[in-house]
């Protein structure tokens, strides 16, 4: 088996060649929307296990259907009015000719999720429009190698049991020299530290104290074991967690699939609970293709324990690096002691 020997570059989903990522936040409603642009069209699957999903264009990326690439992915605040984002994503990519081509029309491949983020203290009486179809728009124009974590884009309004949530993107290479990423917004019913302390549930991951290397606690709390969801603390049905992984590997969508399916032992390495009936909790997969090879068995075996530990360091990374603002429900992780 070849084991994962370091992070990225970047330390971000954009360590996968091909990838790039923007963000759009408006900071008076609280909430915001991140896209992941390919630069040429990629393999893509999803696996939702959420009891409360949220989402467009996601039939598609079924193994047996059609189209077999996409464009672009859009994670979104805004419950259901964040579905907007991917029209705004879809015309900026229309303007510079980008997508399926059919008859001689280009027709952007934007599937998007969406997290509930309508409770956290925002401004949401935006009049007779939502403004994520222009925050989509914007994040196209914004997209990058490098993004902030934390309090941005689809992680602005972001929370989880008892703390604040956020954007949160890691990488790993493996020895073979493949590389995988993820991303994702940590907006669950659930704790990502365990019991009341600031030892994250992800700690046996870390690489290199990107969470602050506290480990995990020992001995264990007496909490350790308590339930702790939002139901205990605030902001009941206030929940998702969604994500991307990718991988520069060339995969078929029914590898990708497998991938996606991977990725989730990751929400439930960084968050308990997980997966519950009111999260609406979804991993999207990306292949770009851009190393040109196809992975043997025991590598794909690697490549999808990756995805779990990256997945999870991801998760951990968007709560420590959220940022206080006015009349948050939640502390940021940087306030516990």
């Amino acid at each position: 088996m070849m084991a994962v020997v370091k992070t990225g570059p970047r330390n971000l989903i954009t360590d996968v060649e091909g990838l790039s990522v923007g963000n759009a936040t408006d900071e008076t409603v609280k909430s915001g929307t991140t896209v992941i642009l390919c630069d040429a069209p990629a393999t893509a699957a999803v696996q939702i296990l959420g009891g409360a999903p949220g989402t467009r264009e996601t039939d598609l990326l079924e193994p047996h259907n059609t189209v077999e690439t996409i464009n672009a992915l859009v994670l979104s605040g805004g419950s259901a009015f964040g579905l907007d984002a991917a029209s705004g994503v879809q015309s900026a990519l229309r303007e510079k000719a980008i997508g399926f081509e059919v008859g001689g029309h280009r027709i952007p491949i934007v599937p998007a999720a969406i997290l509930f983020d309508m409770l956290n203290g925002g401004d949401k009486d935006w009049g007779r429009f939502p403004p994520y179809r222009e925050l989509g728009y914007a994040a196209v124009q914004s997209a990058s190698r490098s993004f902030t974590l934390g309090t941005i884009g689809a992680g602005s309004g972001a929370t989880v049991a008892g703390l604040k949530g956020g954007l949160g993107s890691a990488s790993s290479v493996l020895a073979t020299g493949a590389t995988i990423g993820a991303l994702v917004a940590v907006n669950a019913l659930g704790s990502v530290t365990v019991g009341r302390s600031r030892h994250f549930w992800a700690a046996p991951f870390e690489i290199g104290g990107e969470f602050g290397g506290h480990g995990l606690p020992h001995p264990l709390p007496a909490d350790a074991s308590e339930i702790r969801t939002k139901f205990n603390e605030a902001a009941a049905n206030a929940n998702t967690t969604i994500g991307v992984i990718a991988t520069d590997l060339v995969l078929t969508k029914g590898q990708a699939k497998r991938l996606a399916i991977a990725a989730h032992d990751g929400f439930a390495r960084a968050i308990w609970p997980s997966h519950t009936p009111f999260d609406g909790d979804l991993v999207f997969a990306l292949a770009t293709g851009a190393s040109g090879r196809a992975p043997e068995v025991g590598e794909f075996i690697d490549l999808c324990a990756t995805a779990a530990s990256t997945m999870a360091r991801a998760i951990a990374r968007g709560v420590h690096a959220a940022t206080p603002a006015e009349n948050d429900p939640f502390p940021v992780w940087t306030s516990l002691t």
